[in-house]
């Protein structure tokens, strides 16, 4: 699978958060959402049941396809939900 043109954000934050994805340690702008995160680090939110990943499409919690595990909670909808310092997001296998 290739990997998707990156997803840049308007502005910068002058503070960040540190926070993990899958266990991996990111410095992400404080006030974004996690869907946001997401698209800019170029990861997918979870694996669909036949195998095919999914993105965060909509950005306002209409279309359900951000679905991730945030602080070990799985169904969080990564659009509605702003990074937080030592957040744990998880990609979701299924759904």
């Amino acid at each position: 699978m290739t990997k998707p043109i990156p997803f840049r954000t308007l502005q910068t934050a002058a503070e960040t958060v540190s926070l993990l994805i899958d266990g991996e340690m990111i410095d992400a702008p404080a006030g974004v959402s996690v869907a946001a995160l997401l698209l800019r680090e170029g990861r997918g939110s979870r694996i669909h049941a036949t195998g095919g990943e999914r993105a965060p499409y909509c950005m306002m919690g209409v279309c359900f396809e951000c679905l991730v595990t945030i602080d070990g909670v799985r169904n969080r909808q990564g659009c509605l939900v702003t990074v937080a310092e030592g957040m744990q997001i998880g990609v979701q296998d299924h759904v």
